[in-house]
């Protein structure tokens, strides 16, 4: 097994977290035109990625993302015709269907992304360690700490 550096854990997360919110965004668009969710294209337009924070390790991130409150009524298949407090029956048939655009891939996106992050912090982890047990590096960390000391 090739050792895992700092480095390489630090460069392969900030890659993996700045192209996540570029790639939620593409899923759902290409979700909103497979399900037809397009009336005027507002809100196939309005998913964007806002903020993409992190600490300085990238242990933790912060992710956000926008859309128009519009998609959720189209996730959830309600709209217009079902007044706000209704007991459930109107006495009409519901006209709108449940069109979930959002909440099935962003699931399976977030749990990607808390995979994709313990496996690298674990291979960082194990590339300490393997440092640790290494007396030759050992010395050689050792001397180099006490030198920027």
């Amino acid at each position: 097994m090739a050792e895992f550096t700092e480095q390489q854990a630090l460069k392969e997360r900030e890659k993996y977290i700045s192209a996540f919110n570029d790639t939620m965004v593409k899923i759902w668009k290409e979700q909103i035109v497979l399900l037809g969710v397009i009336d005027t294209g507002r809100l196939l337009e309005s998913p964007v990625g806002i903020r993409c924070d992190k600490d300085e390790r990238i242990t933790a991130i912060t992710l956000s993302q926008s859309f128009l409150e519009y998609g959720l009524w189209q996730n959830y298949g309600t709209g217009r015709e079902v007044p706000r407090g209704n007991p459930g029956d109107i006495g009409r048939d519901k006209m709108r269907k449940k069109r979930p655009w959002f909440s099935k891939k962003f699931y399976a996106s977030f749990m990607n992304i808390k995979e994709f992050m313990a496996d690298s912090l674990g291979r960082e982890f194990l590339g300490i360690v393997s440092d640790a047990l290494d007396a030759d590096k050992m010395r050689k960390n050792t001397a180099y700490y006490r030198n920027q000391l």
